[in-house]
């Protein structure tokens, strides 16, 4: 066998790693992730509020402009910045987190720009209902972990979506606007 044989035997049997090698998956770090929303109060001022307990994982391929993304919240993670409000969030007359504990966030990575996705098309499950809700990223990059050697990816994503449409209706008849403004910022270190 000649030598071009053999390196060209050589080049096609790694050619199918290749293709794979981009497609990675991130685990979303909690401690760097921030789910934040808006809350109408009678049109007169606007709360805000996080979840602060957070999950999940990123699918992506940055060669091929393809990912995917899904999170989970823990409900009982929500902070107002006001205990009696985050009591009565949690209760039966909004999120009642006894009965549906998270939110749950599923989406496409799209729009790819040079490696870089620009929105994510997916949908929300939130009080047993789901319904799409999409993102618009605004930041996102990715650089090698100072500690962990391992590629981290950050993102500034925004959106909103309308909590009547998912049974959360309370102050609807007092004129509280149903409209949710969302900003989320989230981190995830390439798996090993």
């Amino acid at each position: 066998m000649s030598r071009t044989t053999l390196l060209l035997a050589a080049l096609l049997s790694v050619t199918p790693l290749a293709a794979t090698a981009e497609n990675a998956h991130y685990t979303i770090d909690p401690m760097h992730t921030y789910p934040s929303f808006e809350a109408d109060h009678m049109g007169i001022s606007v709360w805000r509020g996080k979840l602060d307990k957070s999950s999940g994982g990123v699918n992506l391929d940055k060669a091929a402009g393809t990912g995917d993304v899904e999170v989970t919240m823990d409900l009982s993670s929500i902070d107002f910045g006001l205990d009696a409000l985050n009591t009565w969030a949690k209760g039966k007359d909004f999120f009642d987190a006894t009965q549906y504990p998270t939110a749950t966030y599923k989406g496409k990575l799209e729009g790819f720009v040079d490696g870089a996705p620009t929105r994510v098309v997916g949908t929300l499950t939130l009080h047993g209902v789901t319904r799409p809700v999409d993102l618009k990223i605004d930041l996102f990059k990715c650089i090698p972990h100072p500690i962990f050697k391992r590629e981290l990816c950050g993102a500034n994503a925004t959106g909103s979506f309308d909590r009547s449409e998912f049974g959360l209706t309370a102050g609807k008849d007092y004129g509280f606007k149903m409209d949710v403004p969302l900003r989320i910022q989230v981190e995830a270190l390439r798996d090993k």
